[in-house]
Formats: C-alpha cells, sequence, structure tokens
C-alpha cells in the first residue's frame, strides 16, 4: 500500500497493490491519485523511505516539479544525488507513519481478512475519509 499525505497527516492519495510490487513502482501511481484540487508547490519534497529510492523515479519526478527526499539504499552503485541539507526534511517522514498508525487503529485494516480487494479499497477510503474529517 502506497499513501501520499498532506503536511499535516490527512490522506490526499492511496493505492493499493500486490505484496510482490516494489514501492518505487508504486510512488509516481499514488501521486497520480492525488485530487487536481489539491495544489502542490514548485519544488515540493516528496519525502520516502528507502524502498522509493530509485533514479527513474526521481527523473519522472522532477519532470513533474517534484523533489524526491530518500535515503539511498545500501548497495546503491550509482554515486548519491542526495545532500545533507535537504535531507534533513527527511525527519518529516514520521508524519506518514503515524498516518498509517492511524489506519491501524481501523481493525478491518490492520489484518485484510477479505477476499476481494473492493471491499478492502472501500474501507481503505473510509478509514481515510473519516480521518480527513477528524483532522479538521
Amino acid at each position: 500500500m502506497g499513501m501520499a499525505v498532506e503536511r499535516h497527516g490527512v490522506p490526499v492519495g492511496v493505492l493499493t497493490d500486490a505484496a510482490n510490487v516494489g514501492e518505487a513502482d508504486l510512488g509516481s501511481q499514488v501521486l497520480e491519485r492525488i485530487p487536481e484540487e489539491v495544489e502542490l508547490a514548485d519544488e515540493v519534497p516528496v519525502v520516502a523511505d528507502r524502498g522509493f529510492d530509485s533514479d527513474d523515479l526521481r527523473d519522472e519526478l522532477a519532470e513533474w516539479g517534484l523533489r524526491l527526499l530518500a535515503p539511498h539504499r545500501k548497495n546503491r552503485k550509482r554515486p548519491s544525488h542526495s545532500d545533507g541539507r535537504r535531507m534533513r526534511r527527511y525527519k518529516r517522514r514520521y508524519i506518514v507513519e503515524r498516518t498509517f498508525g492511524w489506519l491501524h487503529s481501523f481493525r478491518r485494516l490492520l489484518v485484510r481478512h477479505e477476499y476481494y480487494t473492493f471491499i478492502y479499497n472501500g474501507f481503505l477510503h473510509l478509514a481515510c475519509a473519516l480521518l480527513a474529517i477528524s483532522r479538521f
């Protein structure tokens, strides 16, 4: 599952997929799920974990005017693209992790018992809507 949140932790884009799909492959698809009504500033940082470290994803987000802030994987062979000044913003990663914690308070989402994915996605979107309502 991939999720895009705004700076207060309100989910604005959610995507679920199979467990064998890499996070770097989901990165751009999650950001495409953000509604057009949500305005993004130029060079807004996309804070992600090590699983999103991909040069292809960095280039694709740069075309959209976004900057990927993700620490490099330990087995990276190409030179680094990150500098220490920008990576200071990585400490805000807790906002996304906190949102995942809020979602785990919904019992149906903690362990997936549903056979059909559309039922699970329905409960996921309902939980995200309840989180958005409770934040404002």
